[in-house]
């Protein structure tokens, strides 16, 4: 055999070999959830009776940044004050917007300036003020210089009085009963340091008062295909992470943390655009470090929605965001890798996410364009392009079904067949462009990481239209 075509093998076999076990450890953490929600199923039961609530519960502090958000900010809060909990107190944080986003809150809410102590526990941008609403006593607003989205949550917690916190999303509609089904893990097990909730695309449904009224589909076939994407992402990836305590990913739209435990990892990282999975990687790693125990949890229930990208340039600086904060999360926290006492998250989290999210796009393209041309050079058989075919293509559409699948058989949230129908269908033609775009889009992000080309959030268009009702 000539050293051409042993070059060839070894290429067809290793990228085959890699969809293999890309695909068999996102199979393994489906299993994973499978179990854990056969274990929530048999929990939930309790939670269709009614219920009592003993007013024990540990108070939470709601921080909410926003930078230009006038056009979703009233209805977020509206919704955060209708939520069913003994005792919170929401933190609207304006990050220097630089349209009417403080004004608005002004006029909807009656706020008025209300001097107060302010401990600086995490250094931020200076605040210019603190406002309090006349109508409804649990309400601030702080004011300060743009600092970005990781500054402004420092800012909350150095304002929050409660020793839990929970950031969400200013475009983000929370259900009545989230903070109650988000926070159980810190009733049941006092070492839990942080939670995070299913995110769900909003696009679509009807949103009356603050509140989600019924679930619908987007016609947008953008944000359909995202819907997919968070349910794979959710229900079986950080459910699947999150049985064994290898979660690393908490979303920043809605997680509660233990106060103590955030400030003791040193807040949130300003300059990084991945600011909330920075946050756990870096937990995990300074936790471990003290061997203090820690768990991290994942509550499986739809507890937030949000508004998708339903334009492709949008959803393109989204996506090469998330993959450029995913970089600076790793490489900054490379410490955690197979340390002495990295467990799980050291173990096994991390070099995962290495090795099939971070350089993911850099091999799955890359084998994409090899295999295309070996084909079409005849370099390899028939039979070595149907395998790769099946591994990368049907097994996609396979783990993309059992996500679907998990959703049905647990949570049954788009309650009309149409919608499964839709769903269904998204499964199968998602696979052919739109993750491979969505992979060229990681690989762009990758690439302004390693070349520390210039961090930009880009124009993120919000319509809002599904908030003004």
């Amino acid at each position: 055999m000539s050293t051409h075509a042993l070059i060839v093998a070894f290429v067809t076999w290793f990228v085959i070999c890699y969809f293999i076990v890309l695909n068999g450890g996102y199979l393994l953490l489906n299993l994973l959830a499978i179990i854990s929600l056969r274990r929530r199923g048999e929990e939930r039961i309790l939670d269709d009776l009614p219920q009592a609530y003993s007013g024990l519960e540990p108070p939470i502090s709601l921080l909410v940044p926003a930078y230009n958000e006038e056009s979703t900010i009233a209805a977020s809060v509206r919704s955060m004050l209708q939520l069913q909990y003994s005792e919170l107190e929401i933190i609207v944080i304006n990050d220097g917007s630089k349209d009417n986003t403080l004004q608005v809150l002004k006029e909807e809410f009656g706020l008025l300036p209300f001097p107060e102590a302010y401990r600086v526990q995490i250094e931020t941008k200076p605040i210019n003020g603190i406002f309090r609403s006349t109508r409804y006593p649990n309400l601030r607003v702080i004011d300060k210089m743009n600092g970005g989205k990781a500054d402004s949550l420092n800012a909350g917690i150095n304002a929050s009085r409660y020793p839990l916190f929970c950031g969400v999303d200013a475009d983000s509609i929370l259900q009545r009963d989230s903070l109650q089904k988000v926070v159980k893990p810190f009733l049941h097990d006092p070492t839990v340091v942080a939670t995070g909730g299913t995110v769900r695309v909003a696009n679509g449904c009807d949103v009356r008062g603050g509140f989600l009224t019924s679930v619908g589909l987007p016609r947008n076939l953008w944000a359909m295909f995202q819907v997919v994407e968070y349910l794979r992402a959710f229900l079986f990836g950080r459910l699947g992470w999150s049985a064994i305590n290898g979660m690393l990913i908490i979303s920043g739209a809605f997680g509660v943390f233990r106060k103590e435990a955030v400030i003791l990892a040193g807040g949130y990282r300003p300059k990084t655009i991945g600011e909330d999975m920075e946050l756990v990687v870096r937990m995990h790693r300074v936790l471990r470090e003290r061997r203090q125990p820690y768990r991290i949890e994942f509550v499986p229930e739809p507890v937030c929605w949000t508004e998708a990208p339903e334009d492709r340039q949008t959803l393109r600086n989204q996506r090469i965001r998330w993959q450029r904060g995913l970089s600076e999360s790793l490489s900054s926290n490379w410490g955690l890798m197979f340390s002495r006492n990295g467990g799980v998250p050291g173990w096994f989290a991390f070099p995962f996410m290495v090795l099939f999210e971070w350089l993911g796009p850099l091999v799955e393209l890359g084998g994409y364009l090899f295999m295309a041309v070996a084909f079409a050079f005849d370099w390899i058989s028939w039979g070595a392009a149907s395998i790769f075919l099946f591994v990368a293509i049907g097994l996609g559409i396979m783990l993309s079904a059992s996500g679907l699948l998990l959703e049905e058989m647990s949570f049954h949230i788009y309650p009309k067949g149409r919608h499964l129908a839709w769903l269904g269908l998204i499964v199968i033609i998602e696979n052919f462009g739109y993750r491979q775009l969505n992979s060229y889009w990681r690989l762009v992000g990758l690439w302004r990481w390693a070349t520390q080309s210039e961090a930009s959030w880009g124009v993120m268009t919000r319509k809002g239209t599904w908030q003004r009702k």
